[in-house]
């Protein structure tokens, strides 16, 4: 009875597994995004530190990757944003 239970519950588990790692790709291509976005952001304030972009410049180019941001972890500050620009 256990062998056919096996059986029986192996496509489900392999499908599990698939799934599994499809989720760990995706969980290690989102922190990638992140860690970039951040880096992008540091070197932007870097970049206005040093007098290299005016503030304006700096304004638009912080408030696209807060956007990015925002949209990469699901929150749905962007509309606020948006409108603003309209």
């Amino acid at each position: 009875m256990f062998i056919i239970d096996d059986l029986l519950a192996a496509p489900a588990r392999g499908l599990m597994f698939v799934l599994k790692k499809i989720d760990e790709a995706v969980q290690q291509e989102l922190e990638a995004e992140e860690r970039a976005i951040m880096a992008d952001l540091t070197a932007l304030h870097r970049g206005l530190d040093s007098g290299a972009i005016t503030e304006e410049q700096f304004d638009a180019r912080e408030q696209d990757l807060l956007g990015r941001l925002d949209r990469l972890h699901g929150e749905d500050g962007g509309d606020a944003r948006n409108d603003a620009r309209s």
